[in-house]
């Protein structure tokens, strides 16, 4: 009877400890199952924009490209953008260069105005543009890191564009609810700093805490039904 009451006790104090965690697992998943992953996403605002043929006949060739950025690239990527067509360079070592593919060179200064613009013509949606600022530094949420320019729509969700300041394509979208979908995530990795690490010590105690709880409830439940069977069949002897 010691050992059933000492483990009781045991059982109740560890699933007081990680009572509160299970709950932000149960709560974070259903949240994060009933929230479409592509709203989450933004996906339901963004246009399908269709590139731009290239006319490569009347752009300098790679090498000329090169030669005039004083880049020598390992790997090198012509692709449309809402500025024209652009390279980016990826050097043996260091961060990509952006360049417009027509000059060699990089591109302009961009105004509030032309990311408002740019920003437009990829939402999709009738709502309008709130706000544009130029950021410095990317913000945490992006997960990238340089300048960007975050470009904003007084939608229901409060979604927000973030273009390349060199090319004006947006890089990515977020909105309220990819930041509340982002808030349940933490809780349920525990990773409160940025999401990113759901293997790390705390997270790998927590579950095998758990885990004890699930596997000695059974064992309490099978014990008190063995007792109470017991007391059950020694009753009915002791009846005339």
């Amino acid at each position: 009877m010691k050992v059933l009451r000492l483990s009781t006790q045991l059982h109740k104090w560890i699933a007081l400890v990680v009572g509160l965690q299970v709950l932000f697992w149960v709560g974070g998943g259903l949240v994060m199952t009933a929230i479409p992953i592509e709203t989450v996403r933004g996906e339901h605002r963004a246009v399908e924009l269709k590139p731009d043929p290239l006319e490569l006949g009347g752009l300098p060739a790679l090498g000329e490209i090169a030669r005039r950025t004083g880049v020598a690239p390992v790997q090198a990527e012509l692709h449309t953008t809402p500025r024209g067509p652009a390279w980016t360079l990826k050097p043996a070592t260091g961060e990509p260069v952006v360049v417009s593919a027509a000059t060699g060179r990089p591109f302009g200064s961009m105004s509030a105005a032309e990311a408002s613009a740019f920003a437009k013509s990829a939402y999709k949606g009738e709502a309008r543009v709130s706000g544009a600022v130029l950021l410095a530094t990317a913000p945490e949420e992006t997960g990238r890191t340089g300048p960007l320019w975050r470009v904003d729509f007084a939608d229901r969700e409060k979604t927000s564009f973030y273009l390349s300041p060199a090319t004006g394509e947006v890089v990515t979208r977020r909105s309220g609810v990819w930041r509340i979908f982002d808030f349940f995530w933490r809780l349920h990795v525990m990773d409160w700093n940025d999401g990113e690490d759901f293997n790390h010590p705390l997270i790998i105690i927590t579950t095998a805490l758990t885990l004890s709880i699930v596997i000695s409830g059974f064992i309490l439940l099978w014990i008190r039904i063995s007792r109470d069977l017991k007391m059950v069949r020694a009753a009915r002897r002791r009846e005339p």
